[in-house]
């Protein structure tokens, strides 16, 4: 007789289901890429965006946004507070250094989108994303800590 194993069903829960701010890092295709962008250190950015936004928001690594054209990427996706104000994540393109970086940090350890104004870097860097970088995000590119 052979014993069937139980598969143990991961949680399908996605970014939009967090109640804290979750911020979507992009590192796949020409995000975090050394050849595309050889004077920033990826690793430290990250590292950055993770200890400065504080312990209420949830940092992870996307595999890809398919927006490698506005590389390096990043998504801040609203609490569930702010999401009853504005649901709209806030796509950023091009944050490719440190003091937009430190912009963007700051901004979200405030509050981050429907919550405070957003630092004139992120008016400027922010982008509509297309069908497609929105079924990234919504679809499996994004895996959450539980």
């Amino acid at each position: 007789m052979v014993k069937k194993r139980r598969m143990q069903r991961q949680s399908t829960s996605g970014p939009f289901d967090r109640a804290e701010t979750v911020v979507v890092v992009c590192r796949g295709g020409d995000c975090g890429s050394r050849r595309k962008h050889p004077t920033l250190d990826h690793a430290d950015q990250l590292r950055r965006i993770r200890e400065g936004v504080g312990d209420d928001v949830t940092v992870t690594v996307s595999k890809c946004l398919d927006a490698c054209e506005r590389s390096n990427v990043v998504v801040v996706i609203p609490s569930a507070r702010a999401r009853i104000i504005d649901p709209s994540p806030v796509w950023i393109g091009e944050l490719n250094d440190a003091d937009s970086t430190d912009d963007v940090i700051e901004w979200v350890a405030d509050g981050g989108p429907a919550v405070v104004a957003p630092p004139p870097i992120v008016d400027i860097l922010r982008f509509s994303p297309t069908r497609m970088n929105r079924h990234e995000l919504e679809d499996g590119a994004v895996t959450l800590p539980r």
